[in-house]
């Protein structure tokens, strides 16, 4: 069991915000972290990823800062998340996506929990905002075992929600893979190895996330690459054909919207693994020019989830 996080010592906690090329959204996401209502001191650390860092944003306060970075790792998400966290050294690691925004009083309920809990790793619940419409998505403890997790990828905890413990995040848990083909799914990855021990979930939606503007939402070939780089990762995937049928599930729609002829093969994988897994008949839709995979990418994202 971990030390409690005890708020009357004023913890320490950085955040992270990796960013490349949206400064009006990271203005907004900056913004929001700092009018937090957590008792802590927080040191807002933004990554400027293959583009010209702007130390406009750079700011001191007593215990409010931002400091601004390039990436110094590999280009990408996984390399700027990284930078951000060997940069600091707050007791605690947050993150949040440059087009996201907390609630006030999110790190506030975190912090009460890993107090509470002695847990590594808290996560939130979010609203997602998609197409002018809005979608409360709040996950639950089990579903965040491992377990449950690898069978069904929970979007409702969002990176955007993690706070985690630097000294787990730096020994068992580990830094964001940066070997993970266009860093496509790194938040996934790295929740997997977090979910090992429980997550502690605070049960209301307290971030606002941008739904369907990710670089990786039709960056197929990449989803293709990296899904295949997962599969020789994490055995936790070969050991339940459910999880390992989510996977072929997603490679198949992926290689469907690529126009590939192996496609049809995949989707056949697919079903001899996990005959009632819905993405296999999805891609199956798309390879046989039923309906395109951005109409059922858009429908998906309407409510709230992906393909």
């Amino acid at each position: 069991m971990n030390p409690p996080v005890n708020p009357s010592d004023r913890p320490t906690v950085d955040v992270v915000i990796a960013t490349r090329n949206r400064p009006e959204l990271l203005r907004r996401a900056i913004a929001a972290v700092l009018a937090q209502t957590a008792d802590c001191d927080l040191t807002c650390l933004v990554v400027f990823d293959q583009c010209e860092p702007d130390e406009s944003l750079a700011e001191e306060g007593p215990d409010r800062r931002v400091r601004v970075l390039a990436n110094t790792r590999r280009p990408g998400l996984a390399g700027g998340r990284n930078t951000g966290i060997l940069a600091g050294t707050g007791d605690l690691v947050a993150f949040c996506d440059d087009d996201d925004a907390w609630l006030p009083e999110k790190l506030e309920a975190q912090l009460a929990l890993l107090a509470e809990s002695g847990a590594d790793t808290s996560v939130t619940g979010i609203t997602v905002e998609y197409d002018g419409r809005s979608v409360d998505r709040v996950p639950t403890a089990e579903q965040l075992r491992l377990e449950n997790l690898a069978r069904r990828r929970v979007m409702a905890a969002h990176p955007s929600s993690v706070v985690v413990r630097r000294e787990a995040l730096l020994g068992r848990i580990g830094l964001v893979d940066e070997e993970i083909p266009g860093s496509y799914g790194e938040d996934f990855d790295w929740l997997l190895r977090a979910a090992v021990h429980p997550i502690a979930v605070v049960p209301r939606p307290l971030v606002r996330v941008r739904w369907g503007g990710s670089q990786f939402s039709q960056q197929w070939q990449t989803i293709v690459d990296a899904i295949d780089y997962s599969l020789g990762k994490h055995a936790v995937f070969h050991r339940d054909p459910r999880a390992l049928g989510r996977l072929y599930g997603r490679r198949a729609f992926a290689l469907a919207a690529l126009g590939r002829p192996e496609a049809r093969r995949a989707v056949l994988r697919t079903v001899r693994v996990a005959p009632l897994e819905p993405r296999a008949y999805l891609a199956a839709a798309v390879a046989l020019h039923v309906v395109s995979a951005e109409r059922l990418l858009h429908l998906a994202h309407q409510r709230g989830h992906g393909i």
